[in-house]
C-alpha cells in the first residue's frame, strides 16, 4: 500500500523504522532478528537505505522484497541519483515496480567516498527534484522525500533550503521524512515555515535514539544535527558508563517523541541502526501513554498534514 494512503487512513500516528543493508552474513542475521522483534509492534512501514553510489542496490531490493514477503510489512526502498545515468535509474525503477513495490524515498544522495562535493555522472541527475520528476513521470509510486529541520548542510540558508523542498513537493513528493534532530522547537518552526510557503504534505519527524555517546557524535558530525547543550553535557558526564548513556538516550527520545505527537506530528520514523531494544522500549511506552490523545489527533497545525 502507498504510504500516503496509509497516513490518510490512520486512526493513530504512523510509526516506521529505517534499516540499512548489512555487509556481512552476521550483520544480515542481526538485521532480521531486529526486524522480527520490531514486527510485533506492527509498524506502518519500514524503509531500507541505498548505499553510497548505489553500492547496495541489489541488496536493498532483496531485503525490501524479503520484508514484504516474509514479514507482511510495507517496505520502501531509498533511491538516489549517485553514480547512475537516467537509463540506469529507469532500470532500477522498473526492477522495483516489477518486485511489487509501491513506495520509494527519492534522494539526491551523498557524494561517493573521497569526494568533497556531488557531481552527476554523464547523463545523470544533479538534484533530488529532478529524480522526483523522473519517477513521477513514468511510475505509479508514492514518492517520499527528505526534509531538514536544521537546514541541509549544503544549503545557502534556510529560505533557499525551503524553496528546494517546495520544488520536490511540486515535482511529486507526497510524504516528507526529516533528517534526525534532537531539539523539537526546530521541527515545529520548520513545519510552520513549510506551511507558510505552501508545502502541505505530511512531514514525519525522524528520530534516532542515542545508544552511545561516541556513536552519536560521529553521526551528528556527518549530518550536521546538533545536540542540545544540556543533553550533550549529560552524555559527557556518562562517558565512562555506556549503559547509563544508553538509558539517557532512550529516555530523551521517548520524551521527544511524546512532545512531537502531542503537538500534532503525524508519526515517528525511527532510525534504528539495525537494532531493536531502544526503539522497542520507546514505541511500547508511546503506545501505552498515547500522547497524541492529549491534544486530539489532528488538533494541532500539521497533525493531519504535518
Amino acid at each position: 500500500m502507498r504510504i500516503d494512503e496509509i497516513i490518510s487512513r490512520r486512526d493513530e500516528p504512523v510509526f516506521s523504522f529505517e534499516f540499512f543493508p548489512p555487509k556481512t552474513p552476521e550483520g544480515e542475521l542481526r538485521l532480521f532478528e531486529a526486524l522480527a522483534a520490531l514486527r510485533e509492534l506492527e509498524p506502518s512501514f519500514v524503509s531500507v537505505t541505498w548505499g553510497a553510489g548505489g553500492s547496495t542496490r541489489e541488496k536493498t531490493l532483496e531485503i525490501v522484497s524479503r520484508i514484504r514477503a516474509d514479514h507482511d510489512l510495507e517496505a520502501m526502498a531509498h533511491f538516489t541519483c549517485v553514480g547512475a545515468d537516467t537509463d540506469g535509474l529507469h532500470g532500477a525503477l522498473r526492477q522495483m515496480r516489477d518486485a511489487g513495490l509501491d513506495n520509494v524515498l527519492a534522494l539526491r544522495g551523498d557524494p561517493p567516498d573521497g569526494a568533497t562535493s556531488f557531481e552527476a555522472v554523464d547523463g545523470g541527475l544533479s538534484y533530488a527534484s529532478e529524480l522526483v520528476r523522473l519517477v513521477a513521470a513514468d511510475y505509479d509510486f508514492c514518492i517520499a522525500g527528505a526534509a531538514y529541520p536544521e537546514v541541509h548542510q549544503e544549503a545557502a540558508d534556510a529560505d533557499s533550503d525551503l524553496r528546494h523542498l517546495k520544488e520536490k513537493v511540486d515535482a511529486g513528493v507526497t510524504v516528507l521524512i526529516t533528517q534526525l534532530f534532537f531539539h523539537n522547537p526546530d521541527y515545529f518552526a520548520f513545519v510552520e515555515r513549510a506551511r507558510e510557503i505552501g508545502i502541505d504534505v505530511p512531514i514525519i519527524p525522524g528520530i534516532m535514539p542515542i545508544t552511545s555517546g561516541a556513536q552519536i557524535r560521529r553521526i551528528t558530525s556527518m549530518c550536521g544535527a546538533r545536540l542540545p547543550t544540556e543533553l550533550q553535557s549529560a552524555l559527557e558526564r556518562r562517558a565512562d558508563d555506556p549503559e547509563a548513556a544508553a538509558e539517557l538516550g532512550v529516555a530523551h527520545a521517548a520524551l521527544q517523541c511524546a512532545e512531537l505527537l502531542e503537538h500534532g506530528a503525524p508519526g515517528i520514523h525511527f532510525y534504528t541502526l539495525n537494532r531493536s531494544p531502544a526503539t522497542r522500549a520507546i514505541l511500547q511506552a508511546l503506545r501505552v501513554t498515547r500522547p497524541w490523545l492529549r491534544a486530539g489527533l489532528g488538533a494541532a497545525d500539521g497533525a493531519a498534514a504535518a
